[in-house]
């Protein structure tokens, strides 16, 4: 008889069958994430591990975890998967997810885990799947392991074949190549705040060894995140705002859980919006190259658009996620790919989103020309964007964009196109507003943006009440 397994798909509940003919949709848009021991719980932890090694074959397959308090119960459990179908497991211990990206390039590993649930509440925690070339596990590798999951098919080892376990500190060798890959005429004076994450002890180091100055705030590794949220935001970086100011330093960085996400604030202290960091850093990039392809998702601001294309780059939209972000780096050879949220790839250094890659990038950035931050994002216009949320079962997300298919473009007039890369982007002859349902939370997204701030919330009014319509259409339907 097919067993019972409760999982998360990002982070929605289900309780599925597994066995021939399950229905199972376990990772979302940046891995498996869930509360830990109520969606994520260790027997899934231990089938994901016996699902990789039955996918990849034996050989050696790097983990890491951040600093939350369950990761090394997910860990245990995930490596214990792996070894009972005798995959060899490499132990490195608390690192960022981009520095588990890089030494599993580095290291010729099958593939690699990390254990983090990036920016969500510290009762969360996750899986998320690299490819031996440092990217994020494509959508047909997420596809081929979940269906083993879902059947069970794995290839165990006898006693005496199983895999081993080895637990190694390889952080320095990421700092080192890291560090080693810029080169800073200028000391620069940097505040970080890992916001007791991932990158609390690793990224000063980065800096360090780079020829900075470094001063760091929430830096005790903390899984509880006492010091503030992981998920870094203007409203939760204000300590980092106030230290750039009293310490007189030149610029700021702030990581979310796992330090794949970075935010910067100016030697003003002023916390730059993410938009506008991403546009500068996106033509500078193109205009360092003499052109090139930037991948953006379809939630991007008008002035990345803006800013690449004057930079003399191209632009290519694709699906909100870095797995995506980075699938398309990958297969156009484009010389950046970033998102909104903070989420950067620079493929000079690997294919996976890196908080701390990206900071020290953009320094060199800064460096490079000789300007202050404030100096360097001042040439980026600012159009108001309204972001809104109407919280939605995940089970009724479906539902609700499929009945807002032709309810939402024919409630605005001057429609230019509606596009369906993600959800449902509207562009319109003011703005445009984008309808997605989350990959990370039981909620759609209502992204909507303007020349001028009326203009943007009363796009962003009118398809919020579009999608409370739906959504109480879709709860009368399923009784």
């Amino acid at each position: 008889m097919p067993g019972v397994l409760k999982v998360m798909a990002m982070p929605f509940k289900l309780c599925v069958p597994v066995g021939k003919g399950a229905t199972l949709r376990l990772f979302g848009t940046s891995g498996i994430r869930g509360v830990v021991n109520e969606d994520l719980t260790p027997e899934l932890a231990l089938r994901a591990g016996m699902a990789l090694a039955s996918l990849k074959g034996r050989g050696a397959y790097s983990l890491a975890r951040d600093t939350r308090l369950t990761g090394h119960v997910i860990a245990m459990a995930f490596a214990s998967g792996l070894m009972a179908c005798g995959g060899d497991v490499l132990d490195l211990g608390l690192l960022p997810t981009g520095a588990l990206a890089f030494l599993t390039r580095e290291l010729k590993a099958r593939a690699g885990c990390m254990i983090t649930a990036s920016h969500n509440p510290p009762e969360y925690n996750g899986l998320k799947f690299f490819r031996s070339d440092s990217s994020p596990f494509w959508p047909e590798d997420e596809n081929e392991l979940e269906a083993i999951i879902k059947e069970g098919d794995f290839k165990r080892s006898s006693w005496e074949t199983m895999g081993k376990l080895k637990r190694s500190d390889l952080s320095q060798s990421y700092i080192e190549a890291l560090a080693g890959s810029v080169r800073l005429k200028r000391s620069w004076r940097v505040v970080l705040d890992p916001g007791c994450g991932a990158a609390s002890l690793l990224a000063p180091e980065v800096f360090r060894q780079a020829g900075c100055r470094v001063d760091v705030i929430n830096a005790v590794p903390d899984g509880r995140f006492p010091a503030r949220s992981p998920d870094p935001r203007p409203d939760t970086i204000t300590g980092l705002c106030r230290a750039v100011r009293e310490l007189g330093a030149d610029v700021g960085f702030a990581y979310d859980g796992d330090g794949d996400r970075m935010v910067v604030v100016d030697e003003k202290g002023r916390c730059v919006p993410l938009d506008v960091a991403l546009a500068a850093f996106a033509a500078y990039m193109v205009r360092s190259r003499g052109g090139g392809l930037v991948v953006l998702t379809v939630e991007a601001s008008y002035c990345v658009e803006e800013a690449v294309r004057e930079a003399g780059g191209k632009i290519l939209k694709t699906r909100v996620g870095d797995v995506s972000v980075s699938m398309e780096v990958s297969r156009h050879k484009a010389v950046f790919g970033g998102e909104p949220c903070g989420a950067w790839i620079c493929p000079q250094f690997s294919l996976a989103a890196d908080g701390v890659a990206a900071s020290l990038f953009l320094l060199e950035a800064l460096d490079e020309i000789g300007a202050e931050p404030s100096e360097f994002f001042s040439g980026i216009p600012r159009y108001p964007v309204v972001r809104e949320k109407v919280p939605c079962p995940n089970e009724l997300k479906a539902r609700v964009l499929a009945l807002l298919g032709d309810k939402l473009p024919s409630a605005f007039e001057h429609v230019r196109e509606l596009v369906k890369i993600d959800g449902l982007r509207l562009e319109l002859e003011d703005g445009w507003v984008l309808v997605r349902p989350s990959g990370t939370e039981p909620v759609v997204r209502v992204t909507a943006e303007a020349r001028a701030e009326e203009q943007a919330k009363a796009i962003a009014r009118r398809a919020l009440e579009l999608v409370k319509k739906a959504l109480e259409e879709a709860m009368r339907e399923a009784g």
